[in-house]
C-alpha cells in the first residue's frame, strides 16, 4: 500500500506521467470538459470531495512552477481565491479570463473534477521540475 497522501491510483499515475510545462486542471463540479480530454472525475455529490481537499492531496505529489485562474475567482469566490493563493506561496499565478481557461482544458494532461460548488473554483497547474 502506498504510504503516501494520494491513494487514487489513476491520479497518481497522470501526476507521475507529467513532465515540465504539462498541465493538470483542478475543475469545480460544472467545468465542461472537452471531448478527448482525459477526465478523473472524483466528485461523489454536493461539496465531496471539496476542491480544496482534492488540491492538498495533488500537491502532495506535484511540483507545480505556475498557476493559472480565471480572473472571476476573485470578485465571485474571494474565499476560494484566497485560499489558492495561500497554498502557492511563491509561485507565479496568472488570471486570465474563465473562457481562456475552458479552452486551456483542451491541451491539458486531464481534468480532475471534485465535488466543488464555489463559482470559478478551477486552476491549471503548470508541472515544474524537482531539480
Amino acid at each position: 500500500m502506498k504510504k503516501t497522501t494520494l491513494l487514487h491510483a489513476e491520479l497518481s499515475r497522470m501526476i507521475a506521467r507529467l513532465g515540465h510545462g504539462d498541465t493538470l486542471v483542478i475543475a469545480d463540479a460544472g467545468l465542461p470538459v472537452p471531448e478527448g480530454t482525459p477526465c478523473i472525475d472524483l466528485a461523489v455529490t454536493r461539496g465531496v470531495p471539496s476542491f480544496p481537499q482534492v488540491l492538498a492531496a495533488v500537491l502532495s505529489e506535484m511540483q507545480v512552477e505556475r498557476i493559472i485562474v480565471a480572473r472571476e475567482l476573485r470578485a465571485r469566490s474571494p474565499g476560494m481565491h484566497e485560499h489558492i493563493a495561500a497554498a502557492f506561496p511563491g509561485v507565479t499565478a496568472e488570471e486570465i479570463s474563465h473562457a481562456e481557461l475552458k479552452a486551456l482544458t483542451r491541451q491539458a494532461r486531464a481534468v480532475v473534477r471534485t465535488g466543488e460548488f464555489t463559482p470559478y473554483a478551477n486552476v491549471v497547474l503548470v508541472a515544474g521540475v524537482v531539480f
